[in-house]
């Protein structure tokens, strides 16, 4: 773990507190002794510096945020003469997605309408400059005064051009299945409308207070996001207006082909929901059917189709050496 504690200097910053640790990093918040403002120090643990998979990661996210300039955007700024590897961001008071939905269950309809609508923007702009997010979930949008949001943790996010992130290398730096699209559990290479996806299933969770797709497990999550379908979110609260569900569905389609384009196409749609024709979907009547994957089925009519033969077999064993 980093040894700094607050009153130490690294560089030409005064680390002030720290205020979160994760298993690869640990993030203070510090002073800039040249200008007087507060800054987020983001430091790796000694341990895992040597690490490649974290290296690329801490890497990607440092030259990707000091791209962007965006109010919905966390900033990194350039640290050219850094004595050793950390990243300088600006300071946010706020708290992440996370911690508000585990605190409130829930959000009221306008609150998470005004929440998706600050993400829209934000993702409207990274994607308007070649970049895909790739990670966007609760824990990586930052709240802050009247709800305005902050993306952050660019560590796996993808720019045009840029080599495959394959599906193995993405499980490796991924906390959890919840918001991955279909077609990154696929391993495919997956474009902005996978940000829209997670959006999706972010909105789903502000609304409902649950992710659409649960199981024991992430292959179990991620099996049922292929085959089945989540349950209506009016079936849980009343409240939720049909336009809203009907906006949930468009952005969570299964193929990208048929979910929102764009996050402008999203946030038009949340601001005109007046507008917005409600669909006579299949997914409303067929919800409370849930498939199992298909090598799951074959093994149990395997299994079946075995036991007549095992019993034939150990009949045939006891009438030989009885």
């Amino acid at each position: 773990m980093n040894s700094f504690h607050p009153g130490d200097h690294l560089d030409h910053y005064r680390i002030e507190a720290l205020v979160a640790r994760s298993g690869m990093a640990s993030i203070f918040r510090a002073i800039d002794l040249r200008t007087g403002i507060a800054v987020a120090l983001k430091i790796p643990h000694p341990e895992v510096e040597s690490d490649p998979v974290f290296f690329d990661r801490f890497h990607r996210e440092q030259d990707i945020g000091t791209q962007l300039d965006h109010p919905g955007v966390m900033k990194v700024f350039a640290n050219t003469d850094a004595s050793q590897i950390y990243m300088v961001m600006e300071w946010v008071d706020g708290e992440l997605l996370r911690n508000i939905l585990s605190r409130e269950g829930k959000l009221p309809p306008q609150r998470a309408v005004h929440i998706a609508l600050e993400v829209c923007d934000a993702l409207d702009y990274i994607h308007t400059h070649g970049i895909v997010h790739r990670d966007l979930k609760p824990e990586n949008i930052m709240v802050g005064a009247g709800d305005k949001i902050k993306l952050i943790d660019f560590g796996i996010a993808g720019q045009e051009g840029s080599r495959r992130l394959t599906f193995a290398k993405l499980s490796q730096v991924m906390g959890t299945p919840d918001y991955i699209s279909p077609e990154q559990v696929k391993g495919k290479r997956g474009d902005a409308r996978c940000d829209i996806y997670a959006l999706g299933v972010i909105f789903y969770e502000m609304l409902t207070g649950t992710v659409p797709f649960r199981g024991p497990n992430a292959f179990a999550i991620m099996n049922s996001r292929l085959l089945n379908n989540p349950v209506p979110p009016r079936e849980m609260d009343v409240s939720i207006s049909a336009e809203l569900q009907e906006i949930l569905y468009r952005s969570l389609e299964r193929d990208p082909k048929n979910r929102y384009s764009s996050a402008h196409e999203f946030a038009w749609d949340l601001s005109h929901r007046d507008q917005v024709g409600v669909a006579d979907r299949e997914e409303l009547k067929n919800w409370k059917h849930q498939r199992s994957p298909w090598y799951r089925k074959l093994l149990f009519y395997l299994m079946l189709a075995a036991i007549p033969i095992i019993v034939f077999g150990l009949l045939l064993y006891v009438s030989r050496h009885g």
